[in-house]
């Protein structure tokens, strides 16, 4: 398939299980030194593979249609992360709920639950509440993808990279099923995985196969 044949059947297949809905979330690949993203407007359940906007590492719209209002944020993680060939954002349900909580540690908003959380995943940050499209977000957006695969947007939702599609899109959705069981789990004595597990589950994903 087609790098625009990928966005649009995973947008279909997110918008299809309730990841995404109406006209949120966007998807991006990077070919080169050009970006695929999806376009302002677009609903991710009906993209048209050969309609998607294109631009460049800047942010700057090269072709296609109007990108959408946060491909900045897309650009900015593509900048601080040069291994990186995908990148998701998604409004998903219980990701945001977790962004609209008070209390949390902004530095690393999810507990270790599960393994996989912390292999696909691993930290999440929590950034300051921004206005949707604002620019100013993409210098900090930039620092913080230098060192996380994935960060939450406060009463927004997350963005997740990845080294492809496939990757990018197992992140997000591991992220959202842990936010998930940190919201059903709250109240409840929790047993999160210790220092030491998350360091060996770590240094097992560093270890080449």
């Amino acid at each position: 398939m087609t790098s625009g044949e990928q966005i649009a059947a995973l947008g279909a297949s997110m918008f299809a299980r309730g990841l995404t809905f109406g006209r949120t979330g966007n998807i991006s690949v990077r070919e080169g030194d050009r970006v695929l993203v999806t376009p302002t407007g677009a609903s991710l359940g009906a993209l048209d593979p050969g309609g998607l906007s294109v631009i460049d590492a800047a942010g700057n719209h090269l072709d296609g249609p109007k990108p959408s209002k946060e491909a900045f944020l897309h650009a900015a993680v593509y900048r601080a992360r040069p291994t990186a060939g995908a990148v998701v954002h998604l409004h998903s349900t219980h990701s945001v709920a977790v962004s609209c909580l008070d209390g949390l540690d902004p530095a690393d908003v999810l507990p270790p639950l599960t393994a996989y959380y912390v292999m696909r995943v691993g930290r999440v940050p929590l950034l300051p509440y921004h206005a949707p499209g604002d620019a100013s977000l993409g210098p900090l957006a930039e620092r913080t993808a230098r060192d996380h695969l994935a960060f939450l947007l406060a009463n927004h939702g997350p963005v997740v990279a990845g080294g492809d599609l496939s990757a990018a899109a197992d992140a997000i959705e591991e992220l959202e099923e842990t936010a998930r069981l940190f919201l059903l789990l709250h109240g409840h004595r929790t047993r999160p995985l210790d220092s030491e597990q998350v360091a060996a589950l770590r240094d097992r994903e560093r270890t080449p196969r």
